[in-house]
């Protein structure tokens, strides 16, 4: 177990969102604009894995915010226009960054390759599934790169569409983002493991950011306060709750080593397989001592799975943890 004030930094974490809580006496609400980028974003009861987690930051910090969703096309130039107060989910780009002031990136968009039992997913970019039939949902805005892959794009209308027209043979492999994957490793471990072969390379990455519009008079306020709110719902695993995963890797305690989050203390006995990791690159994600692995429970780091109390591993799965949604938001079937 590793103390080494763990538990006086994450105080420290709780001490400054409620301070910027504080510091907003009077409620600011802020007008933004996205477009329907399943699980990211979305209309209000779709799957908006990304708006879900700014409103919830932005909520601690006294800021409401509501989002018009509208066509991709229309997207850029409703952004630039001065129309709206910035967006919750957008890449950075230099124009954008003249008129656009950027949060830290709070979470990436990546693509991963799934295929079926067998199927070879070792492809490292988007050129090797040249000719393949590859199942992505319509509508996806991931940019040029997929279009140019030449890959033979087979439509679907959902994620559990794509999944269902892979398992039939309609398509040679799917393309998912990986926090839809760790959905499904978190809820159908089963199948998971006897029907599909998940590639382990991000075949496409691209950090998402709140952005405000510079002229906003509290611009620099807000994106301040809402980057110090990122580590702290890791800790005290907001993001769990609103991403659906039962583990993610990042650095809670800002000691540059990430750490296996799970989204309660009562994790069950097996180690886990497979954690969303919050960022991907290896020149910014915090990175682990070279065969160890840290695992954060009850306020403390543990750097092996032997060396975590049994408390830790009880788990009873029809007792659900408060806060942590019970209804699937995905319906797929096998």
């Amino acid at each position: 177990m590793i103390m080494n004030g763990f538990r006086r930094v994450l105080a420290g974490l709780f001490a400054i969102a409620v301070a910027s809580l504080a510091a907003s006496a009077q409620t600011t609400q802020l007008r933004l604009v996205s477009t329907a980028w399943p699980p990211f974003t979305n209309e209000a009861g779709q799957p908006r894995f990304a708006l879900d987690l700014v409103e919830a930051a932005l909520g601690r910090i006294g800021v409401t915010s509501q989002t018009l969703i509208v066509d991709a096309a229309k997207f850029t130039p409703a952004l630039m226009s001065g129309s709206f107060d910035g967006s919750a989910a957008a890449w950075r780009d230099p124009e954008r960054e003249r008129a656009l002031l950027f949060s830290q990136p709070y979470l990436e968009n990546r693509l991963i390759l799934v295929g079926r039992t067998g199927t070879d997913v070792s492809a490292a970019a988007l050129t090797g599934l040249k000719g393949k039939r590859v199942s992505i949902v319509e509508g996806y805005a991931y940019g040029a790169a997929l279009d140019k892959a030449g890959i033979t794009f087979v439509p679907s209308r959902s994620e559990e569409d794509s999944l269902r027209q892979l398992l039939n043979g309609e398509a040679d492999y799917t393309l998912m983002d990986e926090i839809v994957v760790q959905y499904i490793v978190d809820h159908y471990a089963d199948q998971a493991r006897t029907r599909l072969q998940i590639g382990t390379v991000s075949l496409l990455t691209r950090p998402l950011h709140l952005a405000v519009r510079r002229t906003h008079p509290q611009a620099k306020s807000i994106v301040d306060r809402f980057n110090a709110q990122i580590r702290a719902m890791v800790a005290d695993r907001t993001y769990h709750r609103l991403l659906h995963v039962d583990w993610i890797r990042a650095d809670v305690d800002g000691d540059g080593l990430e750490e296996y989050v799970p989204r309660t203390d009562s994790s069950g006995p097996a180690e886990p397989e497979r954690a969303y990791s919050i960022f991907s690159d290896p020149q910014k994600k915090p990175q682990s001592k070279p065969g160890e692995k840290r695992y954060l429970f009850g306020g403390s780091v543990y750097t092996a799975w032997t060396a975590i109390p049994e408390k830790y591993k009880n788990y009873d799965p029809l007792r659900p943890e408060p806060g942590i949604a019970t209804v699937p938001i995905y319906q797929f079937t096998w």
